[in-house]
């Protein structure tokens, strides 16, 4: 039978070294399941595998993807299923480590399926996003779909962008087909899964989180990382331009905020999301065993 070990938890926890460790120990290959390490052009403030890393053991997924080409959970899925396959093939473990949970969920239980999506309203969407900017195309949403365009927050492009689609395109909201069983998960394959959560102390985690993205700044090269990304000319309304740091330093690049202040509104983002995360794994996890760092 089939093996593969899932663990999730939340930013700054210590999941990567915890995978190394297993890889190392099982034989496995590492895939990315943090919907900001996908992507290319981020790699400090997103905290990927250093070099060394990647070299010692193979990883998967990380860096795949240009910020302008947003992944969604269930295109992520698709991605992990083909490797994950290709691991099995060379007679190793999958294992599957982030924090996006939603990613995570989707792998395991699968997703509600939604028909395909014409590919000429998606691209109409996907332009006057960048164009006109999220909150134009949630007014759009709300006089088609007014249930979803409650649900989302009018700065969420992605999910706005998801929802306005999916009614152009099936004549039916979103919420209709979220509603549908779910399919496509691993639970629903003869595979022997190991699920595993992190779990750190909330104060030791929050003090995690405040030294690393000092030392982002102070060690590594963060802030000419978002000066490159800067020079893309991305949309802000894009998935990678609002990953944790990034808004705070391109303020400071622009002379909204001092260096200091950049780092103090990042550190408390970023403990927000961690505890965002903690929430959201015990609600929606809780059958998952626990490993205590």
């Amino acid at each position: 039978m089939a093996k593969i070990i899932l663990l999730g938890g939340p930013t700054a926890s210590g999941k990567s070294t915890l995978s190394l460790k297993w890889a190392v120990q099982y034989g496995g290959e590492i895939i990315n399941a943090d919907s900001m390490q996908v992507y290319r052009e981020l790699n400090i403030l997103t905290a990927c595998p250093s070099m060394e890393e990647m070299k010692e053991i193979p990883h998967h997924l990380y860096r795949t993807l240009k910020g302008d080409d947003p992944c969604s959970a269930d295109r992520w899925r698709e991605m992990a299923r083909t490797v994950i396959e290709e691991v099995w093939a060379r007679g190793n473990i999958p294992i599957v480590v982030g924090g996006t949970g939603l990613y995570l969920k989707a792998l395991v239980y699968g997703l509600s399926k939604v028909p395909s999506i014409d590919q000429n309203i998606r691209a109409e969407i996907r332009a006057s996003m960048i164009e006109e900017g999220s909150k134009i195309i949630h007014a759009r949403l709300f006089k088609l779909d007014q249930e979803m365009a409650n649900r989302l927050d009018p700065n969420d492009s992605q999910r706005v962008a998801r929802a306005l689609e999916v009614i152009l395109s099936t004549h039916k909201s979103l919420s209709y087909w979220q509603a549908q069983p779910e399919e496509g998960g691993l639970i629903d394959d003869d595979v022997q899964m190991s699920l595993r959560i992190v779990e750190r102390d909330r104060a030791a985690l929050y003090q995690r989180c405040n030294h690393r993205f000092k030392m982002m700044i102070e060690q590594g090269d963060a802030i000419k990382e978002v000066k490159a990304l800067m020079e893309l000319n991305y949309s802000k309304s894009l998935p990678v331009m609002k990953s944790l740091g990034v808004p705070q330093i391109i303020n400071y690049l622009e002379g909204d905020t001092t260096l200091d202040q950049a780092i103090i509104l990042s550190q408390t983002a970023t403990r927000q999301f961690a505890k965002r995360q903690m929430t959201w794994f015990r609600n929606q996890f809780s059958q998952w065993q626990q490993e205590i760092l």
